[in-house]
C-alpha cells in the first residue's frame, strides 16, 4: 500500500503530497522505495479533494513501479538529453548527425530542459512547436553579423577565405557568408576572431533578432525530442512518449531540383575554361549523381584509370568540433558505377596533373591517396565543392548551381529513359527503392504518363474521330 504525506506551506496550507511506494528488496535485504510528488492541478480544490486525488496518483503510481517502471519525478529533461546523446555517439552515430543534435537542443532546452522527463506533455510540445514557427524561440539563436574591418583585415593579412577557413576549422561556406555579411553561429565568429588574433568585438556584432523557423526545421527538433523520450520510454523512464502524441507541422514534400538539358549544356560549355580539378569534380557530380562528400571521399585505388570501373565506398564529411574526416557513405554500403568516357579522361588528366604537383612540392607534399586535393596534396573540405560551384554560376552568368541538383538530374535522367528503380536507388545509394520512390515520385509520375502515348499506338491505323461541325 502506498505511503502518502502532506506538505503544507508556512500558513499550514497543503500544497501537495510526497508518495512513497515499495519496489522490493535490494541484494543487501533492504527494502527499495519510490518516491514521487503529486501536485493539485487546480488552486481552488479543497483539502479533501487533493486527498482523494493524490490517493488515485498513488495507487496509479505503484501500479507503474510493480509493471517495471523506474518513475524519476527529478531527472530533467536537458541532463537525460545529454545521455541520450553520448549512447548515440557510443553506437557509432555520425559526428555530424551529434553536431545537428547539439544544434536543435539549443532552441529544445530552453523551452522544456528544465521539465522533469515524466511531467513532458503534448501540450509543452505543442507550445514550443508554435513558438518556433512564430518566433524561432530562444536568445540561444543569436548569430553574428561581420563587421567591415573582417574584409579589410584579410585584405591586409593577404589572407584568402580558404586559409581563413583553414586556420580557423571554419567550412569555407560559413566564411563565404560571413564574408558577406550573412549571419552565422556566434561559434563560428569566435573561431575566426581568434585566428585573426582578434576581438570578437573587433571583427563581429551580435544579431539577437528572432527569425521564424520552416515547418521542414521545426520538425527536426520534434523528431529528436520524440527519439529522446522514446528511448526513455525503452529504459521505462516515462509511461509514454509525450511526442508521439504531439502534433508537429506537417511540410510539404519539397520538388526536387534539376537541370534541364539546355541548362546542363550551359554548364558544360561553362566548364571548358576552368582548372581541371574542379572541372574534373564538377564531371564526377554530373556522371555519377554521387553526393559531394563521396566525391571528396575517392581515392585513385577506387578507380580502374583504364576501364572507369569506379568503386564509392567512403566519403569525406566535415564538422566544425570534428573538422574534415574520413567517413562511411550515408548508407554504409558501397557501390559500383561505371564512368562516361569524358569523364574518365579527365580523371586521367587530373592524375597526370597530382603527379606533377606531387614532384613539385617534394618533401612537403603530404601523401593522402584522394584522388581530389589541394596543390600540397591536403585533403579538401568537401563545404568547397558549393562555394566553388557559387562562384562558378557567378561568373558565367548561371543560375544558381547546387551539387545536389546534379545527382537529382541524374536520378531524373535514369528515370525518364526507363531505368527500373531498383537500379537507380543502387546506382544513386540509396538504402531501398523506396527510398527512391518517395523522393522523385513527380519525376516517375510523368514518366508514367508519357507511357500512355506508347499505349495510344494501338490507334494509330484507326480512323480518327470527326470533329462536330457547329451549327450556324
Amino acid at each position: 500500500m502506498p505511503y502518502i504525506e502532506p506538505r503544507r506551506n508556512a500558513r499550514g496550507e497543503v500544497t501537495s503530497y510526497r508518495i512513497v511506494v515499495s519496489d522490493g528488496i535490494d541484494f543487501k535485504g533492504d527494502q527499495i522505495r519510490r518516491r514521487c510528488i503529486w501536485t493539485p492541478p487546480r488552486h481552488d480544490m479543497t483539502e479533501r479533494q487533493m486527498l482523494k486525488e493524490a490517493t488515485a496518483a498513488a495507487y496509479k503510481f505503484e501500479e507503474q513501479v510493480k509493471n517495471g517502471y523506474m518513475i524519476d519525478q527529478t531527472q530533467k529533461f536537458c541532463d537525460y538529453a545529454q545521455y541520450v546523446l553520448d549512447l548515440k555517439e557510443r553506437t557509432g552515430v555520425r559526428p555530424s548527425t551529434i553536431d545537428r543534435y547539439i544544434e536543435l537542443l539549443r532552441r529544445i532546452n530552453p523551452a522544456i530542459g528544465h521539465l522533469p522527463l515524466g511531467k513532458i506533455r503534448p501540450q509543452h510540445l505543442n507550445e514550443l512547436y508554435k513558438d518556433l514557427q512564430v518566433n524561432g524561440t530562444c536568445s540561444n539563436t543569436t548569430k553574428a553579423i561581420a563587421r567591415r574591418t573582417l574584409n579589410n583585415t584579410l585584405r591586409e593579412m593577404e589572407w584568402s577565405k580558404g586559409r581563413l577557413a583553414r586556420e580557423s576549422g571554419v567550412a569555407a561556406s560559413t566564411i563565404t557568408a560571413a564574408t558577406a555579411f550573412k549571419p552565422i553561429s556566434m561559434k563560428c565568429a569566435e573561431a575566426i576572431a581568434e585566428a585573426l588574433e582578434g576581438e570578437f568585438d573587433e571583427f563581429f556584432k551580435v544579431d539577437d533578432k528572432k527569425v521564424p523557423l520552416s515547418d521542414k526545421t521545426v520538425l527536426e527538433h520534434h523528431r529528436l525530442i520524440s527519439t529522446i523520450l522514446a528511448q526513455a520510454e525503452k529504459e521505462m523512464i516515462v509511461v509514454y512518449n509525450a511526442a508521439a502524441k504531439a502534433t508537429p507541422p506537417r511540410p510539404k514534400a519539397p520538388k526536387p531540383t534539376y537541370y534541364q538539358p539546355d541548362e546542363m549544356d550551359d554548364i558544360l560549355k561553362a566548364l571548358e575554361n576552368e582548372p581541371l580539378r574542379w572541372k574534373a569534380i564538377t564531371y564526377l557530380l554530373i556522371d555519377t549523381g554521387c553526393r559531394r562528400g563521396e566525391v571528396m571521399g575517392l581515392k585513385w585505388d577506387n578507380v580502374e584509370l583504364d576501364t572507369g570501373l569506379l568503386i564509392i565506398d567512403h566519403a569525406l564529411l566535415y564538422t566544425a568540433s570534428k573538422g574534415t574526416y574520413e567517413g562511411e557513405t550515408k548508407t554504409g554500403k558501397p557501390r559500383a558505377v561505371m564512368l562516361a568516357p569524358q569523364s574518365l579522361e579527365l580523371l586521367n588528366k587530373w592524375h597526370t596533373e597530382q603527379l606533377r604537383l606531387r614532384i613539385l612540392n617534394g618533401d612537403r607534399w603530404v601523401r593522402s591517396d584522394f584522388i581530389f586535393t589541394h596543390d600540397d596534396g591536403t585533403v579538401m573540405n568537401p563545404d568547397s565543392i558549393t562555394s566553388w560551384l557559387r562562384k562558378f554560376s557567378e561568373r558565367h552568368n548561371l543560375p544558381h548551381i547546387h551539387p545536389h541538383a546534379f545527382r537529382h538530374t541524374a536520378a531524373s535522367t535514369m528515370i525518364a529513359n526507363g531505368v527500373d528503380l531498383v537500379t537507380a536507388a543502387s546506382e544513386l545509394g540509396h538504402a531501398n527503392a523506396t527510398t527512391t520512390a518517395n523522393i522523385y515520385a513527380h519525376q516517375i509520375a510523368v514518366a508514367k504518363a508519357r507511357a500512355a502515348k506508347v499505349r495510344g499506338g494501338v490507334f494509330s491505323t484507326r480512323e480518327q474521330p470527326a470533329k462536330k461541325k457547329k451549327k450556324a
